[in-house]
C-alpha cells in the first residue's frame, strides 16, 4: 500500500494462541493414535516408559502455541490510501477502494468477522479483526470495525486526503 500512515489489524494475542493451541491438540491426538496403533501393531512399544507418552501428548501441544503465536504475527489486514490488503500464511489479498461497496460484520460458524463486499459480487472474509468465544475473544472488536468502516467511508466517499 503507498498511504503514509496505513492502519493495521491482527489477532490478538490470545487468539493467535488459542489457534495454536486447537493445532498442536490435533498434532497431540494424532501422535498418541500413532502411538497407540504402533503399541498395537508391535506389543513392544506398549511397554516405552511413561515419558514416552506424555511427550507426545505435550510437545505437539508446546510447539503449536509457539507457531500460533509466530503465525499471528504474520496474519493481519493493512489498510491504506489505495484498499485494503489482508494477509495470511497462505498468501494475500488486495481490494481497492472503489472495488469495495460494502464492509460489515456478519456471523460465520462461531466468530463474528468483518466481510469485504466487491463490484464484482465477490466477498472477502479479512483474517482479523475477528471475534468469538473463549481463545477467540476480541474486546476491542466493535471498535476496529467501526474504524474500518470509517475509513472505507472516508476513503470512498471522501473526507481523509490521499
Amino acid at each position: 500500500m503507498e498511504a503514509a500512515s496505513p492502519s493495521t489489524f491482527r489477532p490478538t494475542w490470545q487468539q493467535a494462541l488459542g489457534h495454536g493451541l486447537y493445532l498442536g491438540a490435533l498434532c497431540a491426538v494424532a501422535g498418541v493414535t500413532t502411538g497407540v496403533i504402533a503399541a498395537l501393531a508391535w506389543p513392544g512399544v506398549a511397554g516405552s516408559p511413561g515419558w514416552v507418552w506424555a511427550a507426545i501428548l505435550v510437545v505437539p501441544l508446546l510447539l503449536g502455541a509457539v507457531l500460533g503465536l509466530a503465525a499471528g504475527r504474520r496474519t493481519g489486514v493493512e489498510v491504506g490510501g489505495l484498499g485494503i490488503r489482508s494477509s495470511s500464511l497462505l498468501g494475500e489479498d488486495e481490494a481497492l477502494w472503489n472495488q469495495v461497496v460494502d464492509l460489515r460484520a456478519e456471523r460465520r460458524g462461531r466468530r463474528t468477522v468483518v466481510s469485504v463486499y466487491l463490484e464484482s459480487g465477490d466477498s472477502v472474509q479479512l483474517h482479523a479483526p475477528y471475534n468469538g468465544g473463549f481463545f477467540a475473544a476480541d474486546p476491542q472488536f466493535e471498535l476496529k470495525v467501526f474504524a474500518l468502516s470509517h475509513l472505507w467511508r472516508s476513503h470512498r466517499f471522501g473526507g481523509l486526503p490521499s
